[in-house]
């Protein structure tokens, strides 16, 4: 079994860590990993609620929420459908909600924190586009892992 830290050993050149302090795991699955999709918006997660709804096949949704923690991106209905839909994980740079019911969802979930603030919903956001978070520049189709020590992005699948 892979770990971020034995990935950057031996992949050195070709990966990029997400910095910045602050991000937690939320789902009940800490090791997570795939080829990553993207969503940015900003305490609207009209794009988000999309995007998991269609079916994962072990993609990492990656979402620039902008670092808000004003508005929950996720929470227990939205990731349980994505368990179910097949996602391996979600990473939010901004807020979740409903910790207690997502600790037991099968399905990474990696936030900077939560707020029990639901998302406001404009149907705003864009999806799949290039996604910049913890100076890092997510394209779709990069590969995404993520565990206990870090967050890390390449270009091509390492496991």
């Amino acid at each position: 079994m892979w770990t971020t830290p034995d990935l950057c050993d031996a992949h050195a050149e070709e990966i990029d860590v997400v910095t910045g302090i602050g991000w937690q795991h939320f789902g009940a699955v800490r090791r997570f990993g795939g080829p990553a999709a993207t969503v940015r918006c900003f305490e609207d997660n009209s794009r988000v609620k999309e995007a998991l709804a269609e079916p994962g096949k072990g993609q990492v949704l990656v979402v620039d929420g902008g670092g808000s923690v004003r508005h929950a991106l996720i929470g227990d209905m939205i990731a349980a459908r994505a368990a179910e839909m097949g996602w391996a994980g979600v990473i939010i740079h901004g807020a979740c909600r409903d910790v207690e019911v997502l600790a037991g969802i099968e399905i990474g979930i990696m936030a900077l924190g939560s707020v029990p603030v639901r998302s406001v919903r404009r149907g705003e956001g864009q999806f799949g586009i290039v996604v910049s978070l913890g100076g890092v520049r997510f394209y779709p189709g990069d590969h995404v892992y993520a565990d206990e020590n870090g967050i890390i992005r390449a270009s091509r699948a390492l496991v």
